[in-house]
């Protein structure tokens, strides 16, 4: 009889289990899910009210795209300190705070360092783009083409809410969805790396560091670890240990939704292979990017104002926020928060050969190295934080030009440069399943 009862609840916590899984809880989630969806609605939440502006309802409807379960989340907002705090069925409660011109980010008692930064404020310009805002240089054609894509995608249920054409070095056409303005600060994800690498190009470039060069990182010292170059950490070869499945208890959710110091939690990674030798796409890599662009300037402070010297100001950045973690360190794995047409520059940089209203940010030669394929041996097709079309026996797009390089983001964000048209795309949405990329972005180059 107690053997029948002993297998009888085992079966009841088997099928309970199944039943669970079904609603997006695993035994995983029941250890680490309610502290990464209390951090994922407060970070999230938090942005989307005091950067982007969003309406509530639909920026809790973006955040329920990533699990059904965290639909069942509590948030308060609290107007005051401008702050947003979360928990899952009242548990591992989070709150995010923002920072005007910083954005927002998870709070941990011990971590003050991004409190105590000293924040610049924007500064507009009326002048011509890219310098400016100023826009007279609108292609009728051009910007009904665009039009057209936009409510096509959106009849799809798409969530294109921005796409903007830059052809010659001036913007040709732009149109805009969900309430959403040319002003509108969208979280660009994973393009915020490709931004990053641009920020080491500079440093490199005013002789801060080698990117052949190991970062130097003292937790390396003393082990194999300490063969990474910088190289290897912008191709994503450097071996390190580090898994991009976004489920709980995965690193890239631990990170990003449980960890005051992204980069620290990186760098207790051990390596998974020698470094150079294989690709592998790791958010993580990205942040010990921040952590050495922060380390080699000196510490926060001094990243964020040098950053605002050499990078967004020379960019023409007008409606921008790159946000930081709790220890005041730049997440260039994701929170890079930008208008379509401040994104755009990013681009334009590039096809410009590091050069952008009349200043240089990066040298020519750096621009080539970024976009040439790395030497791993599983996946060459990716260069400093950009994406490639070329490198590997197949082109990734075939349908477009060989030459196309570009940042890609979760949500299907991308800015594509394509060289031999003179031409950049921006494309910024939430779509969770397949973007057209090709087909759309195809009939854009055929009509220039």
């Amino acid at each position: 009889m107690i053997k029948r009862l002993v297998v009888g609840l085992l079966l009841l916590i088997v099928l309970g289990l199944v039943g669970l899984n079904s609603i997006g809880i695993t035994p995983a989630f029941i250890v680490y899910g309610p502290g990464v969806a209390s951090g994922i609605g407060a970070k999230l939440l938090c942005s989307a009210e005091y950067v982007i502006g969003s309406e509530r309802d639909q920026a809790f409807e973006d955040l329920v795209q990533y699990s059904p379960i965290l639909s069942q989340i509590t948030i308060r907002y609290d107007e005051t300190k401008r702050a947003v705090t979360s928990s899952l069925f009242g548990m591992k409660e989070k709150t995010a705070s923002f920072i005007p011109g910083l954005g927002c980010a998870v709070d941990y008692a011990n971590y003050p360092q991004r409190s105590r930064l000293t924040v610049q404020q924007d500064e507009a310009s009326a002048a011509p783009w890219p310098a400016g805002s100023g826009v007279s240089s609108i292609d009728l054609e051009l910007q009904t083409l665009l039009e057209t894509l936009l409510e096509q995608d959106n009849s799809r249920r798409l969530n294109t809410r921005a796409l903007l054409l830059v052809h010659e070095g001036m913007i040709k056409a732009e149109a805009y969805g969900q309430s959403m303005t040319s002003e509108s600060r969208l979280l660009g994800w994973s393009m915020a790396k490709s931004l990053n690498a641009i920020m080491l190009g500079n440093l490199e470039m005013r002789g801060f560091l080698s990117l052949y060069e190991v970062p130097g990182f003292p937790q390396w010292s003393a082990d194999s670890r300490s063969a990474i170059t910088s190289t290897d950490l912008l191709t994503m070869t450097d071996g390190l240990d580090f898994s991009e499945d976004y489920n709980p208890g995965d690193d890239a959710t631990a990170m990003l939704f449980t960890s005051p110091s992204s980069s620290d939690y990186v760098l207790a990674r051990p390596l998974a292979a020698n470094p150079g030798a294989r690709f592998n796409y790791s958010s993580g890599t990205a942040n010990l990017l921040s952590r050495l662009y922060t380390d080699t300037l000196g510490g926060p402070q001094a990243a964020y104002d040098d950053y605002r010297q050499q990078i967004f100001k020379p960019m023409g950045f007008q409606h921008a926020a790159f946000e930081t973690d709790a220890s005041g360190v730049f997440m260039g794995s994701s929170y890079f928060y930008a208008s379509a047409r401040d994104w755009a520059r990013m681009g334009q940089l590039m096809l410009n050969g590091g050069v952008i209203n009349g200043h240089r940010l990066v040298t020519k030669d750096w621009v080539a190295r970024a976009t040439s394929p790395n030497q791993s041996e599983n996946d060459k097709a990716y260069g400093y934080q950009w994406w490639l079309n070329r490198g590997n026996e197949s082109l990734r797009f075939p349908e477009l030009p060989e030459d196309v390089y570009y940042a890609n983001g979760n949500r299907q964000q991308l800015v594509m440069v394509f060289p031999s048209q003179q031409a950049v795309i921006v494309r910024l949405g939430w779509t969770s399943g397949r973007y057209p990329v090709a087909e759309n972005f195809a009939r854009v180059l055929e009509a220039l």
